[in-house]
C-alpha cells in the first residue's frame, strides 16, 4: 500500500473558514460601500453599496439601503435600493425589498414584499453591470504572510563560518 499517494490528494470539498465571511452584527452600523472577495453576513444596518464576489446572507434584523451585487443571496431582511445578483436570489418570507431586482434566477416565498421591478439578466449582463457600476478597491490582494522562520537542526544550530569571526572580532574590540 503506498501511503504517500493518499497523503497527496486534496479533499474533494472544501469547507469555508468563518474568518473567512466579512459579518455586520446586529448593532452594527455601516456608512459607505463595502467590497469582499469572499462572503458578507449581514444582521446589522449597511448604508452605501455592498459588493461580494460570493453570496450575501441578510437576515431577519438586517436594514440595507443602497445597492447590492454579488453572486447569490438568502435575503430576510429589508431593502431600499436595487439588488443585482450574478446567479440566484431567494426571497425569504420575511423579506420586504423597495427597489429593482436584476437577477438570474430568483426564489420568492410566500410572504416576501417587492416593491419595484424584475430584470432577469445573464451572467454576462450582470459582469458588464459591475464594470460600470462597481469601483473596486485598488488594493484587493490578501495581506502577505509573514516570513517563514529560520529552519535550524533538531540538535540546535551551529555557527557558520562567516559569522563566528565577526562575533570574535566584536568580543576582542570589547577587551581592549
Amino acid at each position: 500500500m503506498n501511503i504517500t499517494k493518499n497523503l497527496n490528494k486534496t479533499p474533494k470539498t472544501v469547507e469555508q473558514n468563518v474568518n473567512e465571511v466579512s459579518r455586520i452584527s446586529l448593532g452594527a452600523a455601516i456608512r459607505g460601500d463595502l467590497y469582499s472577495s469572499s462572503d458578507i453576513r449581514v444582521d446589522g444596518q449597511v448604508d452605501g453599496s455592498l459588493f461580494s464576489e460570493g453570496k450575501i446572507v441578510v437576515g431577519e434584523a438586517a436594514r440595507l439601503s443602497g445597492k447590492m451585487f454579488c453572486s447569490n443571496v438568502d435575503f430576510w431582511g429589508r431593502m431600499d435600493g436595487d439588488i443585482f445578483v450574478k446567479d440566484t436570489l431567494s426571497l425569504k418570507s420575511s423579506s420586504v425589498v423597495n427597489g429593482n431586482i436584476h437577477v438570474r434566477k430568483i426564489q420568492v416565498e410566500m410572504g416576501a414584499q417587492i416593491n419595484g421591478s424584475f430584470k432577469m439578466i445573464t451572467e454576462k449582463e450582470y459582469d458588464q453591470l459591475v464594470a460600470t457600476m462597481v469601483q473596486r478597491p485598488v488594493n484587493t490582494a490578501p495581506a502577505p504572510k509573514p516570513a517563514p522562520a529560520p529552519r535550524t537542526s533538531v540538535f540546535g544550530s551551529k555557527p557558520s563560518a562567516k559569522t563566528a569571526p565577526a562575533a570574535d572580532a566584536s568580543a576582542q574590540q570589547q577587551a581592549s
